[in-house]
């Protein structure tokens, strides 16, 4: 049966002698695999299509979809977002290819989850347009998002009661740890704001140095592998502590 859905694009492998299979976030089902022939075909027209599969595209959809089959078939696509800077500035393009990795090592099984698409969509609109302020908080943001909408989300805020951040447990509490994954003084602390932030306008106010950026996206990322099976080595971690000031 043929579909209409929004699709986030996460990668692309080549596929016969034309075609690619494209790794897609969708909307109405979750993560897909889908087959696009003849975009590598060698014609102008072919060349001129294979841009819409970019990591991170916003794509609207037409697909087959059969949920007996790993692989169904994209009948058309167009642009459901163009972006203006994301695809040419080296620091939202090395965000948005973080994001996306994280969520190919988040999603293991393709289920449908509107809110946690709603979330990817909007980050990555924000990561195009956003302050650069914004921008060097976002992948901070979009860890802890990302680890609430799969079930995971920290409880509580930091206080002189609660100083510690359980990350295994994900919570705030007054006991430190009897194991290395937490985090306290100021690493808990802006954690807590970070969690309670309500816009993403509210994150170019929040300032922090290189190393303390470093230093927690590091633990946040540690955090979703504490709570994701396989979660496995991002390749684009290394680039993202590279360019972050």
């Amino acid at each position: 049966m043929l579909h209409k859905t929004r699709g986030i694009v996460l990668r692309t492998i080549r596929y016969g002698e034309t075609s690619i299979i494209a790794s897609v976030y969708t909307e109405l089902f979750g993560l897909q695999s889908y087959i696009i022939k003849g975009i590598r075909s060698g014609s102008k027209s072919a060349r001129s299509k294979s841009g819409y599969f970019q990591h991170a595209a916003i794509l609207e959809l037409d697909v087959y979809h059969n949920e007996q089959k790993q692989l169904n078939y994209v009948k058309e696509y167009q642009w459901a977002y163009l972006y203006e800077n994301l695809l040419f500035d080296v620091v939202r393009n090395a965000v948005a290819s973080y994001i996306v990795e994280l969520v190919q090592h988040s999603l293991k099984e393709p289920e449908s989850n509107p809110s946690l698409f709603y979330l990817v969509e909007e980050t990555l609109y924000r990561l195009d347009k956003g302050a650069p302020a914004i921008v060097a908080n976002l992948p901070l943001y979009f860890i802890l998002q990302l680890g609430s909408e799969m079930g995971f989300q920290i409880q509580g805020s930091y206080s002189t009661d609660t100083p510690y951040l359980d990350l295994r447990q994900g919570y705030f509490t007054e006991q430190l740890p009897l194991h290395p994954n937490y985090l306290e003084k100021e690493e808990a602390e802006i954690s807590s704001t970070l969690l309670h932030v309500k816009t993403y306008d509210a994150l170019g106010e929040i300032r922090l140095n290189q190393t303390i950026r470093r230093q927690l996206i590091k633990h946040y990322q540690q955090y979703l592998g504490l709570h994701i099976a396989d979660f496995g080595e991002l390749r684009s971690f290394a680039v993202l502590q590279d360019i972050l000031s």
